[in-house]
């Protein structure tokens, strides 16, 4: 045919359909039929040819069928009252001697998607699922769910229910795993299928029959049966022992998620599977699918946060190829930071360095930032790396190198001395608003040992005025002050400068107000604006957040195999492209460990010192029964460090041995107490120092959650409003393990009397507290806000009892 315009084209085509000659001619009128199917997928409008299309449909030849039909289907919503005449022909061919052409009919008639055209339907749908031919069968049953969407209101018959569920015994698996479809959709609002024991063994019987797909749908499916007793676990899992090491990575991973579904009791069992999917699993990540690497990947990830060590040894597997594309490179560089051992450090080190001079910018960036986070154990060797990279003067490499060293000593203040030597010169390399923000942060907070940092901000000061990002204009700001008090000689000129511009010139709202409260600062007097801008060295907490614990599977499992772990681009937060560290620490994040109910109204009620919640305690040892108690509020300021801390907690601990009651001395006070809470000894760190966060404690070391003697070292200050008072309150909670008792013949309790078996599995927590100035009525206070916390956490009903160690 010559090359015609759209119109044109659909002129010739109808006159080619209406021709007598060409219809009496089978191939050629086939061969018409093609070109308008041709034209259609080229996204020529045909729609004007429907009704020639559907005389085209009364025809023997299947081939000639199946193109129309497609033609039908595509069509079809446009032309409702023609579509009525399709109907009788394809009735017609439901009931052809051809299953080909049954099925093809069926097909043709529920794709047709015409809500008045389900009346005609119906019926031979309900014929085709007895249909002797097992690929009409199939058609009918997924034919129902169609149905069902193009009246989702409407109720099914519950007939044709009871007819699928006795397909799912179909002898063909394809039918039943179509079954299992049409139910989950036709059975949605009350559910999906039911899957009761003969079911479930009946499909996993057949598990071996049905195709990749199939099986997966059915693992799927069955996550929702629970055993009715051990031995019957014991045997579905039997069954599943060889899909679990399938070689097709879809039914390895439904497998699993059944697996750890069903064992979310068995820990054993549980890791004993993931062990058991390591070579699947590594296969898959060198499959020639990029998606099916990339999906490999994440979850390995997800595996990796409950046994750290899985794939230690086959740390070489994900070692990245050049070809390979960067968001699967960045994943590998992920998987390496989280097997970083002792004996591997140095080749993964090693390989990541070569990455950070690729081509591609995000690649780079993505190494750098991966040596960074080995830093935080293995400093040196980092550091070495790091300090290397900026010698070679390249913009982007040095840009990340700085955020990433800014990052490193946040996180370990020991670097600070070989960072500081290694920044000299940086500032003539640093092109982008980011790395010159890092580096300026870097100068503030570490001015005093940088020889050339007063000339490297002058530099800055002096092109303030054809700076166009706000935030590195603020942190100069910030950067010049606290430069200034500790070298007010070699800043006060450029201090005074700078604070000129940002008032009297400066657009910038944002700016002018930060260098409106910089000057009345240093109004108030040097004194004041050390207390207000006392550069933090470091997170209090970083050193326990640092290394991830092992998480429980649990706490996963219900993302395994689905599209979350994709979704998430990485497992901590990337340095590029955010503010300094102490302002992103002041931010709080959504933590999804903290429990729904965790209800912070109670807890601000026991900052105000009510005497709800000093009953709540019950008159703990060592403190007076409570009364009318002042406001009182915690605070995290001033920081204690974990050096600080350990100082402080040494010395008054050697100074104070152990008495039989409450110790008020010159020192401070020493109390101890039990709080009965539940599970919070088993809960994740990140859970406990979020919720500790919320009401201003703060937890400075862990012992690893599932570990005993579990404990926790924490600090807060105590104010209260109506005398400004102060005190800082040192805190060591403890949990030695399960309490075991033992019954006498006479069937009395045997053991230590002060030792007490906990009602409905509460656990007992020791509470050792310190408290300097003493205060009586502020410890009260921060006791009972650690018991709200501690009892929220551990989700229990009834209110914590707390009961005395230590008589008074």
């Amino acid at each position: 045919m010559p090359y015609l315009s759209g119109k044109e084209m659909v002129k010739e085509l109808r006159r080619a359909l209406s021709n007598p000659n060409i219809q009496s001619d089978r191939l050629r009128y086939r061969n018409t039929v093609l070109k308008v199917i041709r034209a259609m997928s080229q996204g020529v409008d045909v729609s004007d040819l429907f009704s020639e299309m559907v005389k085209a449909c009364a025809t023997v030849d299947v081939v000639q069928k199946k193109l129309v039909y497609v033609f039908l289907c595509c069509y079809a919503h446009l032309n409702p009252e023609l579509s009525l005449l399709v109907v009788n022909t394809l009735r017609k061919d439901c009931l052809d001697p051809n299953p080909m052409v049954r099925s093809l009919a069926l097909r043709s008639m529920t794709n047709l998607r015409l809500s008045s055209l389900v009346e005609y339907v119906e019926q031979p749908l309900t014929a085709g699922l007895r249909d002797r031919a097992a690929c009409v069968r199939r058609v009918a049953v997924l034919g129902w769910a169609k149905l069902h969407n193009l009246q989702p209101g409407s109720e099914i018959d519950g007939a044709v229910v009871n007819e699928l569920y006795s397909l799912l015994r179909d002898p063909d698996p394809v039918v039943m795993v179509n079954c299992l479809r049409a139910l989950e959709e036709v059975l949605k609002d009350e559910g999906g299928v039911v899957i009761n024991k003969p079911i479930t063994h009946h499909l996993l019987n057949r598990l071996k029959e049905c195709d990749t797909w199939g099986q997966s749908e059915v693992l799927r499916v069955l996550q929702r049966y629970q055993p009715q007793s051990e031995d019957e676990l014991f045997d579905i899992l039997s069954l599943l022992d060889s899909s679990l090491v399938s070689p097709h990575p879809p039914v390895m991973a439904a497998t699993l998620s059944l697996f750890l579904s069903l064992c979310s009791g068995l820990p054993a069992v549980s890791q004993a599977a993931l062990e058991r999917v390591r070579g699947p699993l590594l296969a898959a990540c060198g499959s020639g699918s990029r998606e099916m690497r990339f999906t490999a990947l994440c979850h390995i990830q997800l595996l990796l946060r409950s046994i750290p060590g899985l794939l230690g040894e086959h740390y070489k597997r994900f070692f990245c190829s050049y070809a390979e594309p960067a968001y699967i490179k960045r994943r590998k560089m992920q998987v390496l930071v989280e097997l970083v051992n002792d004996e591997n450090v140095i080749m993964i080190l090693d390989e990541l360095k070569g990455y950070c001079t690729d081509v591609n910018t995000d690649t780079a960036q993505a190494a750098i930032s991966a040596i960074g986070r080995i830093g935080r154990s293995y400093s040196d060797k980092c550091l070495e790396i790091l300090t290397g990279l900026l010698g070679l003067k390249q913009d982007q490499i040095t840009s990340a190198v700085v955020q990433t060293i800014r990052d490193l000593v946040w996180a370990c203040p020991q670097c600070s001395d070989a960072v500081s030597s290694a920044l000299e010169g940086c500032e003539e390399v640093l092109q982008d608003s980011q790395g010159r923000q890092a580096l300026l942060w870097l100068l503030g907070a570490y001015g005093e040992r940088i020889s050339s940092a007063p000339y490297t901000l002058e530099a800055f000061i002096d092109g303030v005025r054809s700076e166009t990002s706000m935030e590195l204009k603020m942190e100069l700001l910030t950067s010049t002050m606290r430069l200034f008090l500790c070298r007010p000689a070699e800043t006060q000129d450029m201090l005074g400068r700078l604070l000129h511009y940002c008032i009297e010139e400066e657009r910038d709202m944002c700016v002018r107000g930060q260098a409106l409260l910089y000057y009345r600062l240093l109004q108030r007097g040097i004194g004041e604006t050390r207390n207000v801008l006392q550069v933090r060295r470091s997170d209090p907490s970083i050193g326990v957040l640092i290394g991830r614990q092992a998480e429980p599977i649990s706490q996963w499992v219900s993302s395994f195999n689905t599209l979350e772990p994709l979704q998430h681009c990485s497992v901590e937060v990337e340095s590029t492209s955010r503010g300094s560290p102490e302002h992103l620490a002041s931010i709080p994040k959504p933590n999804e460990d903290l429990p729904d109910n965790l209800d912070c109204r109670q807890l601000e009620m026991v900052h105000l010192g009510s005497d709800g919640a000093a009953q709540r305690l019950g008159g703990p040892a060592g403190l007076p029964a409570p009364g009318a108690e002042p406001s009182v509020t915690l605070s995290l300021s001033p920081p204690v460090t974990p050096e600080e801390f350990e100082c402080l907690w040494m010395q008054q601990r050697a100074s104070h041995p152990e008495q039989e009651s409450a110790d008020e001395g010159d020192n401070g006070t020493w109390i101890e107490d039990t709080i009965r809470c539940g599970a919070v000894p088993h809960c994740s760190p990140q859970s406990l120092h979020a919720a500790m966060q919320l009401v201003n404690i703060q937890t400075l070391a862990f012992t690893p959650s599932h570990t005993l003697p579990w404990k926790v070292f924490l600090y807060t200050h105590t104010l209260r409003a109506d005398t400004s008072c102060s005190t800082l309150v040192l805190g060591e909670l403890l949990y030695a393990g399960e309490l075991n008792p033992k019954r006498s013949a006479e069937g009395e309790m045997e053991g230590n009397e002060q030792t007490q078996a906990t009602a409905d599995g509460d656990k007992e927590v020791k509470v050792t507290l310190w408290q300097q100035p003493h205060d009586v009525s502020s410890l009260r206070v921060f006791l009972s806000v650690l018991t709200t916390v501690l009892h929220t956490l551990s989700s229990e009903v009834a209110k914590p009892k707390v009961s005395c160690l230590v008589p008074s």
